[in-house]
């Protein structure tokens, strides 16, 4: 993209003249005198040369404020390569065969998340066109569909931008789709239905946006499809349920399904590790607080274990307020085994009153 090309919108309709570019933002003069600033990934070169302009955006029932020449109706031949809906011939990866779905939930303003919007996009890293649908389900159970329609190949899509009053009805959300490819042969790939269960507290707390290589800005991020498998499908058979928890009472022993991740940082950085107990297992059915307890000291050990010979490594544990008992935990934990740690209260204003900051010495 450079000044002089004429771009489109991806997520409005309009689009005009690049006048000038800023970092990751370009200055758009519209027909009608007006310069919009907008992200750079927020839009598309439509024609270098002035060409074809694009067509209305799918989804919208405004009318598009530009036409396309009369050639533009023509039959293709066949030889051509389809043209999407945003104008633009799709682009396919040798990786794109394999198809992966994610859905962000990126803050609009990460220092204000009190007051800030979120914009809910879909991540098409794939050289599949999907039939897709985002629902989501409510305090009462019913579900209502926020959106519906066709996301191109290798693509980033706007499902819907929420406020803090929307965030209390935004339990649950699935993700519907059905894979396929235009004009062309292609592999078959199963339809899917994708529920993830949604926390809304964690779009107040900082700490719960992460960096995520689909965006340019931390974001919720939850993987629906990675490397051709959906994820955290929920299909429950409630007789299997009942004959699985029976089982599980006449064990005398039981091992937890940890979430096994690597926590280390680059020199200077502050690692993070939330010790809550949903952030550690899928699933916490059957287990004692007692089990709890030790599955999050055995975190804790992990991680310190890692980087003690990390001289001056900063380790912020989220353990939250409650009653005190993981806090207690960790710092007697900390006294018998790591005595020449550091301990002190993280940060108030990132992490509010419920985390520890330990400085490796």
């Amino acid at each position: 993209m450079k000044v002089g090309d004429t771009v489109r919108f991806l997520n409005a309709v309009g689009g005009g003249k690049v006048v000038k570019i800023e970092g990751n933002i370009v200055h758009v003069e519209e027909p009608d005198g007006f310069e919009t600033p907008v992200l750079v990934r927020e839009c598309v070169v439509v024609d270098p040369d002035g060409g074809m302009m694009p067509k209305k955006h799918y989804g919208s029932s405004e009318p598009s404020k530009y036409e396309a020449p009369a050639v533009a109706a023509h039959k293709r031949p066949e030889t051509v390569a389809p043209i999407s809906e945003n104008g633009i011939e799709p682009i396919e990866t040798e990786e794109g065969e394999v198809l992966n779905l994610v859905l962000g939930y990126e803050p609009n303003e990460i220092k204000h998340l009190n007051t800030t919007r979120f914009d809910a996009y879909i991540v098409n890293d794939s050289n599949y066109y999907l039939y897709l649908v985002y629902a989501v389900r409510n305090s009462k159970g019913k579900w209502s569909t926020r959106f519906d329609g066709i996301i191109e190949p290798n693509i980033q899509v706007l499902l819907e931008t929420l406020t803090h009053e929307d965030l209390p009805d935004l339990e649950r959300v699935a993700i519907q789709y059905v894979p396929f490819k235009r004009d062309k042969e292609f592999k078959l790939k199963n339809p899917a239905t994708v529920e993830c269960r949604i926390d809304a507290t964690k779009f107040y707390k900082t700490h719960c946006f992460h960096e995520n290589m689909y965006f340019d800005n931390p974001v919720i991020a939850f993987d629906i499809v990675k490397n051709d498998v959906p994820q955290r499908q929920m299909t429950i058979d409630s007789s299997m349920l009942e004959d699985a928890m029976k089982e599980k009472k006449q064990k005398e022993t039981r091992r937890p399904v940890t979430k096994h991740q690597e926590h280390k940082a680059k020199k200077g950085e502050i690692i993070e590790v939330d010790l809550h107990i949903d952030e550690l297992l899928d699933t916490t059915a059957g287990l004692s607080n007692k089990d709890m307890l030790d599955v999050q000291l055995n975190e804790f050990r992990k991680v310190m274990d890692e980087n003690i010979k990390n001289k001056g490594q900063k380790i912020v544990f989220i353990h939250g307020k409650g009653e005190g008992v993981l806090r207690k935990a960790v710092m007697d934990e900390l006294h018998r085994k790591y005595r020449h740690c550091e301990a002190q209260d993280a940060s108030f204003r990132e992490y509010g009153f419920g985390a520890t900051l330990i400085i490796i010495h």
